[in-house]
């Protein structure tokens, strides 16, 4: 995988963070959700189909990213219908359930280490930060416990775009009123987050599934 260079944290004003895989281990939430999954379909087996169709959906949207679209929020469910074959408002019923409810009392078992204390950080030092997460995710930060900050998601209306189009870090920057140039993205993923950064013009720091926020604070002592 590509190296992204050293970032040069004086000349920061601005923290964007991914939320999958980047605030949490979603190794860790993808091996709970699985059991939960199992759990919950062994003892409903007429339903069992609901899983390739949440396999659809995710599989659709990773072959649409970045993909120019009238309203994002909606075609999303059109993609995973046509493929599964079920309508769209099926599709957004267990999309709602697996991926936007069921997992919220496990993300904080699942939060990474200190990344609390490093957005605290951030604050102390003037330093500005906001979500982006190609998912909605207002629900996910408040059962992560995190300080408050803008969220924003590749659906919302201003950005209708989803990674790696640079469309929502774009959007970001100017909200924030500060240089892309001075803004700094982190995330998990090099096809979709460094992407994502590299056409925006901004810097990224990657995670990786081991990765502590605590392994970040040495630079602002």
């Amino acid at each position: 995988m590509k190296r992204t260079p050293p970032i040069e944290w004086r000349e920061i004003k601005a923290v964007i963070f991914d939320v999958d895989g980047t605030l949490y281990n979603q190794s860790k939430l993808r091996r709970i959700m699985f059991f939960e999954l199992l759990q919950y379909y062994l003892l409903r087996p007429w339903r069992l189909k609901e899983v390739r169709i949440l396999f659809d959906f995710r599989r659709e949207r990773e072959r649409h990213a970045g993909v120019p679209v009238d309203n994002l929020d909606e075609a999303q469910y059109e993609w995973g219908a046509k493929a599964s074959g079920v309508s769209p408002e099926k599709v957004r019923a267990i999309v709602r359930k697996w991926i936007y409810e069921r997992p919220l009392s496990f993300l904080r078992s699942c939060r990474r280490q200190g990344i609390v204390e490093f957005i605290s950080k951030l604050h102390e030092r003037g330093i500005a930060t906001a979500i982006f997460s190609d998912y909605p995710a207002k629900e996910k930060i408040t059962a992560l416990e995190l300080p408050e900050m803008p969220i924003f998601a590749s659906t919302d209306k201003t950005i209708n775009r989803l990674k790696p189009a640079p469309t929502g870090l774009l959007v970001i920057a100017d909200q924030l009123k500060i240089p892309v140039e001075q803004c700094l993205f982190i995330g998990d993923r090099g096809d979709r987050d460094l992407t994502c950064a590299e056409n925006a013009g901004m810097r990224f720091l990657m995670v990786s599934s081991e990765s502590s926020f605590r392994d970040f604070l040495f630079f602002f002592r």
